[in-house]
């Protein structure tokens, strides 16, 4: 018998996501998440992160089928030998990022980021930041339109498209990597080890303000933010064998 009995369904909203929702249920019931072994998020790539957020403290092994227009994190959708298929596979394991931020006021803000945690220049003057790593300060000022930090799960998503490097999925590493940097010009980033503590501060903060987001959490108008790896939260993420988050992350290095 399956480990697996009672399996929660969550869906977007598309209209293909919600027929999905309607068939699996009737196939195989639907469960409330508090009780279920597992929860299947049919959509795309956005439902599956804020399925994760949502439940990221549950300990309960998250599956995605791809019902929407990205599909990094998700499976193959197929209705059939759902049970058999969440019997065999892979879990990847991944640990959010601890964002601290400090605004203008003073107020200290908290976020999690399962992906990223990017600081933006809100106006049309180029942010002005000083990067510190474990209490050392690495740059003095970086000239840019932001930064981020990125862990393996995320290095894939804004990371690559900013052009900071693929990591693997088991690697201790986090990305560093500037957003349109002026000045310099030709830092890239930094690969820095997982349990590192990034330090932003943000000079001349009110002539050139700067957001702070982790994944779809923003505060504006901030001073600072420490960033760090929060290894006292397991999310556990399904993929089908032989097609698990670290063949991808493989993959996606040798696709052109």
């Amino acid at each position: 018998m399956s480990r697996f009995q009672k399996i929660a369904f969550v869906a977007s909203d598309y209209e293909e996501a919600q027929a999905a929702l309607k068939r699996l249920t009737e196939r195989y019931g639907n469960a409330p998440p508090s009780e279920a072994d597992a929860i299947v998020a049919l959509g795309g790539d956005g439902l599956m992160l804020q399925t994760m957020h949502r439940h990221m403290t549950d300990r309960i092994p998250i599956y995605g089928m791809n019902r929407g227009s990205v599909g990094f994190l998700l499976n193959e959708y197929r209705e059939e030998d759902l049970l058999e298929r969440l019997e065999t596979a892979e879990i990847n394991i991944i640990h959010p990022l601890r964002m601290t931020a400090m605004d203008g006021t003073g107020t200290e803000h908290q976020g999690l980021a399962i992906n990223e945690v990017s600081l933006f220049r809100q106006t049309y003057q180029a942010a002005k930041l000083k990067i510190a790593v474990d209490g050392t300060v690495r740059l003095n000022e970086l000239i840019c339109d932001g930064v981020l930090v990125s862990t393996p799960a995320g290095s894939t998503a804004y990371n690559l498209s900013a052009h900071g490097p693929i990591l693997p999925i088991s690697a201790a590493l986090l990305a560093l990597t500037p957003i349109s940097p002026f000045r310099p010009r030709r830092w890239r980033g930094a690969l820095l080890p997982n349990e590192a503590t990034v330090r932003v501060e943000v000079m001349e903060s009110e002539k050139r303000p700067v957001s702070a987001v982790a994944d779809h959490t923003e505060f504006r108008n901030i001073t600072a933010v420490d960033v760090k790896q929060e290894r006292k939260i397991d999310i556990f993420m399904m993929f089908d064998s032989g097609h698990s988050l670290t063949e991808r992350i493989l993959s996606e290095q040798f696709e052109y």
